[in-house]
């Protein structure tokens, strides 16, 4: 499954954080974190769920089978919230 890689690597580097960091929040070493961006594993149920976690993410979006990011509003105002809507929604106008 290169799409679970791919989101992984693309996670990973949008976070800032190296395979090594990864690799220690999961308890697993950096050749395991490399191996599930190349391609070569998939991880355990238990890792795939720590994964998503993480970064905040769904289990479906790191398979590939949603493609949209969620984002965590709790503890937003309504307002806060109203404004972000209104920023996302002002950017995919702009595309």
């Amino acid at each position: 499954m290169v799409d679970f890689g791919n989101r992984l690597k693309t996670l990973r580097i949008q976070n800032n954080m190296t395979q090594f960091q990864l690799s220690q929040k999961l308890g697993l070493t950096k050749s395991v974190i490399s191996a599930y961006e190349n391609g070569l594993r998939m991880p355990s149920y238990d890792v795939l769920i720590a994964i998503s976690n993480i970064f905040r993410v769904t289990t479906d979006f790191l398979l590939g089978i949603e493609h949209k990011n969620n984002i965590d509003l709790s503890g937003l105002s309504l307002e806060e919230v109203d404004a972000l809507l209104n920023l996302i929604s002002a950017m995919k106008r702009k595309k």
